[in-house]
């Protein structure tokens, strides 16, 4: 039995508006957190922005070419996007790490997760969903 959320995370037009969600967070989660500081928001800043380019490059990579007759592709795209968006993460906060002094790590990773959480969850319930008689995203025979 496939869910509908899993079957509505594959196409393309929900994965744009995740990515919208995710810049929207990110503004305004810096904005909020503006005044404790320049580094607690720069911190939130980076680590929503490390978020977002990186599943950026993931919608880039997947619906790229996009095919829906070859599934199989399809699932290949995902996994070597998850390497990619893995290797873009670690590299963006390494680089981060090293290259800015008075970085509030808590605030950088605790944003990360939050942009990375919320707006997939935000996104789905914004979704249409197909007639409630459908049996195609209830079932699979």
């Amino acid at each position: 039995m496939q869910s509908l959320a899993s079957t509505q995370l594959t196409e393309a037009p929900l994965a744009r508006r995740v990515l919208v969600f995710q810049a929207i967070l990110t503004l305004v989660a810096t904005l909020v957190v503006m005044p404790f500081g320049f580094s607690p928001a720069l911190s939130v800043f980076l680590g929503g922005g490390v978020c977002l380019v990186a599943n950026a490059a993931v919608v880039l990579w997947v619906f790229r070419d996009y095919r829906a007759q070859d599934p199989a592709a399809l699932v290949g795209r995902f996994y070597s996007a998850e390497i990619l968006k893995f290797a873009l993460v670690l590299g963006f906060f390494a680089a981060a790490f090293l290259g800015i002094e008075g970085l509030n790590v808590p605030s950088m990773i605790g944003s990360y997760f939050l942009v990375q959480v919320l707006p997939p969850i935000f996104a789905a319930q914004k979704a249409p969903h197909p007639p409630r008689g459908s049996k195609a995203h209830d079932q699979v025979r």
